[in-house]
């Protein structure tokens, strides 16, 4: 009798214990579940947030090339015939360039990571070279 009332409450206690922890795997994986989604949203965020942060920073380059643009047709409007005509023709295509770069930014909808580093690189590299080139025809105008 004894031993049959040991079995059955052992039975009873493994019983528990493992519907218990099923219970407890089941909420284990919701709660791993909402922490991957939680931890979806914050990275699409802060994506958003730096492509964001990006933009406006871009944005401020340009506006301060298109003021560097305006200055110096101001200076070049007191140069020689000939010497105005070749900055003006240079200055032209810096300023194509430059609202290329403008919609080029403005345009870029895709806001996949990897896509959005690589576009990010590329644009770098192209304002950096736009700098340098305005920078070379500003000192060639010193000269």
């Amino acid at each position: 009798m004894k031993k049959r009332i040991f079995t059955l409450a052992l039975t009873t206690l493994i019983a528990g214990a493992m519907l218990t922890s099923c219970q407890s795997s089941k909420t284990k994986v919701e709660n791993a579940q909402d922490k991957v989604v939680e931890a979806n949203q914050e990275l699409n965020q802060a994506l958003k947030d730096s492509i964001q942060q990006f933009k406006t920073e871009s944005a401020t380059k340009i506006s301060d090339n298109e003021k560097n643009i305006a200055e110096f047709k101001l200076r070049i409007a007191k140069e020689k015939m000939e010497n105005r005509a070749k900055y003006e023709k240079k200055l032209a295509e810096l300023e194509k360039r430059n609202s290329d770069m403008k919609m080029r930014l403005d345009n870029y909808k895709d806001e996949e990571h990897n896509k959005w580093e690589k576009f990010k690189v590329e644009y770098n590299h192209d304002m950096d070279e736009l700098g340098k080139a305005f920078k070379d025809l500003t000192v060639k105008n010193v000269k």
